[in-house]
């Protein structure tokens, strides 16, 4: 799977976890969620380009009460399957659940994925 994974854990902020081999995946975010930026949830298709965001399926919320988003930007041949919110979290969910777990609690995510 290829896609952009970004986050925020209980006790640090906004981080991109998965990349997509990009060298600078904030300028993909940035272009790809513009009109976005302040929805809960979002889904849009661009070519065979997905953007998603939906909240945490387990309900987490960081220290200071805020919902946890995930954002994912999506390339083929994986966003072939997604064409909702719901099938974004259906298909990515699964993939990054374990990792997120796992690093939730963490105070730097950048030392353990």
């Amino acid at each position: 799977m290829t896609f952009i994974w970004a986050t925020r854990g209980r006790t640090w902020g906004f981080r991109f976890l998965l990349d997509a081999g990009l060298e600078d995946p904030r300028t993909e975010y940035l272009r790809r969620f513009a009109g976005v930026e302040n929805a809960m949830t979002a889904y849009g298709r661009d070519g065979d380009v997905v953007v998603a965001r939906f909240p945490d399926p387990l309900g987490r919320r960081d220290s200071a009460g805020r919902i946890i988003p995930h954002e994912f930007i999506v390339f083929s041949p994986t966003s072939d399957a997604i064409s909702s919110v719901e099938d974004a979290v259906r298909e990515l969910w699964p993939e990054v659940e374990k990792t997120f777990s796992h690093i939730w609690d963490g105070p730097d995510p950048s030392r353990t994925i």
